[in-house]
C-alpha cells in the first residue's frame, strides 16, 4: 500500500477558540502538526503581553502530551515601538482584521490611513514581526478580496521591509499579486483547493462549507491550485480551520468557518496525489513556512497511507468538512 511521509507539518493559520472548545479542539491539531499560527480574535481579543502569555498557557494545558508549538499572535492595534519591543519574544506575528469583516473582528481596523498606522508598521518592519492580514473589504461578497488588492499594494509600497502575509487567499487576483511585490506572501486553505461557490450554494445550502472569505469561481480555484501544487516559495498551508458548535452552523445566521483541523493532511495528500504532485507537499505544508517565518518547529513525522478513511460525523460536537464522506488517504502513524 502506498504511503507518504511528512515532516514537521505546520498550520500557518488556525483558530483554537477558548474554554471548552479549546480543550476539545486543540489536541486534534497537536496530534498531527508540529506547530500552528494561532489567531487572536477571541472575545475580548488578544492585545497585551499578558493576554498572549495566558492564552498560550491555556493552549499548552489542553495539549500536554503532544510535541506542539503554538506560534502566538496579537490582534492588530496601533501599538507603540516600546510595546512591540517588550512583547516581541512572545509573538510570531500580528494579525490585522478589517473591522467587522469576520468572526470577532469588531475591534479591527476601520481606516487604512498610512500615517496613522506608520509607527506600528515601521516598528514591526524593524523588529521583523510579520503582518498577517484578513484581506477583504465590505463590498459585494464575491469582490471583497479583489477590492482589497489596492490596500495590499498600499501597504507593500509604503513598508517594503514589512513581511505581509495575505491570509487564506481565494482569488486569481491575489495569486497575481504575489509576483508584484517581494514582501507579499500568502496562506492557502485546503478547502479553497477543493471547492467553489457552487459547492456551497449551487444546490442545497451546505453550511459546513460556508466560510469567509467565501469560495469563489472555478478560475480562482485553478489559480490557487497552480501555486499550491508547485509549492510556490511564497505560499504555505494555513487551514483557517474555524470550529463552531453544530447548532451555530446549522441555523439561521449560519456562522462562517470550515472545520478541517483533524483531516487537513489527509485531504492535502488526496489533492496533491490526484495531480501527481505529492513530492511538493512537504514544501507547501512546512518547508516554505519555515523559510518565510524563520521558525524551527518541533520534530514530528506523520506517515499517511493511501487507503479509505471515513471522516467522522462530528468531533466533540463540531462537524468537519465532508462529514461522513470516505476519502482516499488516512493517517497511519505519528512519531
Amino acid at each position: 500500500m502506498k504511503t507518504h511521509t511528512l515532516l514537521m507539518p505546520l498550520d500557518m493559520h488556525l483558530h483554537l477558540r477558548d474554554g471548552v472548545m479549546l480543550e476539545n479542539i486543540a489536541p486534534l491539531t497537536a496530534y498531527s502538526f508540529s506547530g500552528a499560527i494561532i489567531m487572536p480574535n477571541l472575545v475580548p481579543p488578544v492585545t497585551t503581553r499578558e493576554d498572549v502569555i495566558a492564552y498560550k498557557e491555556r493552549i499548552m494545558a489542553a495539549v500536554p502530551n503532544d510535541f506542539f508549538e503554538p506560534y502566538m499572535t496579537l490582534f492588530y492595534q496601533n501599538y507603540t515601538r516600546e510595546f512591540l519591543e517588550d512583547v516581541r519574544d512572545q509573538i510570531t506575528a500580528i494579525k490585522l482584521y478589517p473591522a467587522g469583516i469576520t468572526t470577532n473582528s469588531e475591534g479591527g481596523v476601520s481606516s487604512f490611513d498610512i500615517e496613522t498606522m506608520r509607527e506600528t508598521l515601521e516598528s514591526m518592519s524593524a523588529l521583523n514581526i510579520p503582518l498577517c492580514v484578513h484581506g477583504e473589504t465590505d463590498g459585494f461578497v464575491m469582490d471583497r478580496e479583489a477590492e482589497f488588492m489596492s490596500i495590499y499594494e498600499l501597504l507593500a509600497q509604503n513598508f517594503p521591509d514589512l513581511k505581509i502575509i495575505m491570509e487564506h487567499i481565494t482569488t486569481k487576483a491575489a495569486v497575481d499579486m504575489l509576483e508584484k511585490y517581494p514582501n507579499l506572501y500568502a496562506t492557502i486553505t485546503v478547502h479553497h483547493l477543493l471547492i467553489t461557490l457552487d459547492d456551497v450554494v449551487g444546490g442545497m445550502m451546505q453550511p459546513h462549507l460556508f466560510c469567509k472569505p467565501i469560495a469563489k469561481r472555478p478560475e480562482d480555484l485553478d489559480a490557487l491550485l497552480s501555486v499550491a501544487l508547485e509549492a510556490h516559495p511564497k505560499v504555505m498551508f494555513g487551514s483557517d480551520s474555524a470550529p463552531h458548535p453544530k447548532d451555530k452552523k446549522e441555523s439561521c445566521g449560519c456562522a462562517a468557518g470550515v472545520f478541517t483541523a483533524p483531516i487537513a493532511l489527509q485531504l492535502l495528500c488526496e489533492v496533491f496525489d490526484q495531480f501527481g504532485k505529492l513530492d511538493n507537499l512537504q514544501a507547501f505544508i512546512s518547508d516554505n513556512a519555515q523559510s518565510i517565518y524563520g521558525i524551527c518547529p518541533e520534530f514530528k513525522e506523520v506517515i499517511l497511507e493511501n487507503r479509505p478513511f471515513t471522516i467522522p460525523d462530528s468531533y466533540s460536537g463540531v462537524v468537519p468538512m465532508y462529514a461522513g464522506k470516505t476519502i482516499e488517504w488516512a493517517i497511519e502513524n505519528v512519531e
